[in-house]
């Protein structure tokens, strides 16, 4: 067991960084003060997930998992080109984060971020917030930024279970390294031996994310593709230094190594797939090895055998992979983005090694056709009617409101390249969160429709029809909720045509689904959780260009919300560090 594993276990104790993620030791952390009851013989006790509504009913585990994460600037080299990077606790990704189902997850955050100081915030990405929606972490809508300087503790339930991730929601700051995996323990549906851990597939930037940023919402139509440099697997990929740009200096070393799993014949293992990439929709695959696919998000699925798993950005998917009895040698791991106009990547192939025996051989697999073909033709999600919920929910066939969202891509009247909703183009004041004036009564906002505000009053449910003209993929997140997907197109078939649902009786379930180039999806969410939540794309490019939208849901009752008196005393300090030090705030904020 590694040592910070053991650190983990403990109740109470802060948790600081760790430079890889081995495998997970148990199937959920012990806790020795106070001794957690384990009724059934888990931390949840006898919830499972074919008899638990998660949404209704998660447990309450009264255990707290505490950690401490500083991030500043420092240097980073994980494929050989040496950059200037944003990290956490000093690298990058960032620690694991782990918790039980029912947990209470604390982490007081640092910032230190200098040359130049900026505000940050970090969202924990899928986690409902029920009760809790001012911890959500997105400056300008749930919270000011935190200022350089100051720190900030958030503290919030782990109401769901599986795999997923957090990130800063600071601009596109973690296109620049402030992102790590997040596990939380919960009910298994099929059986393993080893759990892998996270694995996260993650688009990689030699330029620093400003630079990107200003050229993705430029005036030079050519440099608005944003197009990667390398594509890592758990922060690790070789490059090759002779294609650095004429004339940049900056020390690289090629063949700086990749990322390797060791395998035991005859078990099970579970890898928790993560894209936190930045805009490339990655297809993951082993050579010679199927693959059971267990879970998308944090929802488990009635399980499908796979040679390619999809995932646009922020898409998780858990996998089991059965190595025979008699397996020997090594094999290639794949990742690679999906091929231009799907995404965009100079060089989109990442790769690792899975190896039986005592250490790593040379591998000469040879990667799956049904992978090969994907990377070529297929920029969507795999087909809803497949990913089909472990537990059964049916969603209002006649939700009170259903929303038309329509994304475009235009210039405004400067000549910047923006992506818009309904013709809007979203852009934060960091000085003004919108749940924090929903709190207060202020629900009529003298800067809309920038902000981009729904307010859907105290409907018990809202369907959104989103459809998208544009020749390019959307990974669409929605806060605060696992929605409905009731339709999905493939690529090209146009606008939703009415009344074509699929599976309404129990549909797929997730946090992101990407809508396919010059096609639609059909979400739909319960009004069951009051908040001001986001509704964006998650491409880091797209969000800071304007693609987003504000979800306030049943702001009667966030009137009523209790909101702790620490997130107007943030807004004070960052209103006074702004008074000397002003945001170069050139995007959305977001």
């Amino acid at each position: 067991m590694k040592p910070a594993s053991l650190i983990t276990l403990v109740y109470g104790t802060l948790v600081s960084g760790q430079a890889t993620y081995p495998n997970i030791p148990a199937r959920f952390l012990h806790t020795l003060e106070p001794i957690t009851a384990l009724p059934g013989g888990f931390p949840w006790g006898p919830r499972t997930a074919s008899n638990t509504n998660p949404y209704v009913d998660p447990p309450n585990t009264g255990v707290i998992r505490k950690y401490d994460f500083t991030v500043s600037r420092g240097t980073a080299a994980p494929d050989g080109y040496s950059k200037n990077a944003l990290l956490i606790n000093g690298q990058f990704p960032g620690p694991l984060l782990e918790a039980n189902w029912g947990d209470t997850i604390q982490v007081t955050l640092h910032n230190q971020i200098t040359g130049p100081q900026e505000g940050v915030a970090l969202h924990w990405h899928g986690m409902l917030q029920k009760g809790t929606p001012w911890m959500d972490g997105v400056p300008a809508i749930s919270q000011c930024p935190i200022p350089y300087g100051q720190s900030f503790t958030y503290s919030f339930t782990a109401d769901l279970y599986g795999t997923s991730w957090y990130h800063s929601h600071y601009s596109a700051q973690y296109s620049g390294g402030l992102l790590g995996p997040m596990i939380i323990h919960g009910p298994s549906t099929l059986p393993y031996d080893i759990d892998v851990g996270p694995v996260l597939l993650t688009d990689y930037y030699h330029r620093d994310y400003f630079t990107v940023m200003k050229d993705v919402m430029g005036t030079v139509p050519a440099k608005v593709p944003a197009f990667s440099d390398n594509n890592l697997i758990n922060g690790r990929n070789n490059f090759d230094c002779s294609k650095v740009a004429a004339g940049d200096n900056t020390p690289c070393e090629s063949n700086a190594g990749i990322s390797s799993f060791k395998f035991t014949p005859g078990k099970t293992h579970l890898l928790r797939l993560i894209n936190a990439g930045s805009e490339g929709m990655q297809k993951f695959s082993l050579d010679d090895h199927n693959m059971t696919v267990i879970a998308n998000d944090f929802v488990p699925i009635i399980p499908y055998t796979t040679q390619v798993v999809s995932l646009g950005i922020a898409q998780r998917t858990d996998v089991l992979i059965y190595a025979p009895a008699n397996a020997s040698g090594s094999y290639t791991m794949r990742s690679s983005i999906a091929v231009y106009p799907c995404s965009f990547a100079h060089q989109p192939d990442a790769t690792a090694i899975v190896y039986y025996g005592t250490s790593p051989e040379t591998c000469t697999s040879t990667p799956w056709p049904a992978w090969v073909d994907s990377i070529a033709n297929s920029c969507q999600n795999d087909p809803v009617d497949q990913t089909v919920p472990w537990f059964p929910i049916t969603p209002d066939p006649a939700p009170p409101v259903t929303q038309l969202v329509t994304i475009g891509l235009t210039t405004n009247s400067t000549g910047h390249t923006i992506w818009t909703m309904n013709n809007v183009a979203f852009r934060g004041d960091y000085n003004a969160p919108i749940l924090l004036l929903s709190n207060s009564g202020n629900n009529s906002y003298p800067f809309d429709p920038e902000w981009n505000v729904y307010n859907f009053g105290s409907s018990s449910s809202v369907r959104f029809v989103i459809n998208n003209p544009t020749g390019f993929p959307h990974p669409i997140h929605l806060h605060g909720h696992n929605f409905f997907v009731l339709a999905a197109g493939a690529p090209g078939d146009g606008n939703f045509p009415d009344g074509a649902l699929t599976n309404p009786k129990n549909p797929q379930r997730r946090d992101v689904q990407v809508v396919a180039p010059n096609s639609y999806i059909v979400i739909q969410l319960t009004a069951d959780n009051p908040g001001a939540w986001p509704l964006h794309c998650h491409i880091a490019w797209h969000v800071s260009a304007g693609l987003f939208l504000t979800v306030l849901e049943r702001p009667d009752d966030i009137k009523n919300l209790k909101i702790p008196s620490i997130m107007a005393q943030t807004c004070r300090e960052w209103s006074a560090f702004t008074n000397t030090t002003i945001p170069n705030q050139i995007d959305s904020g977001l």
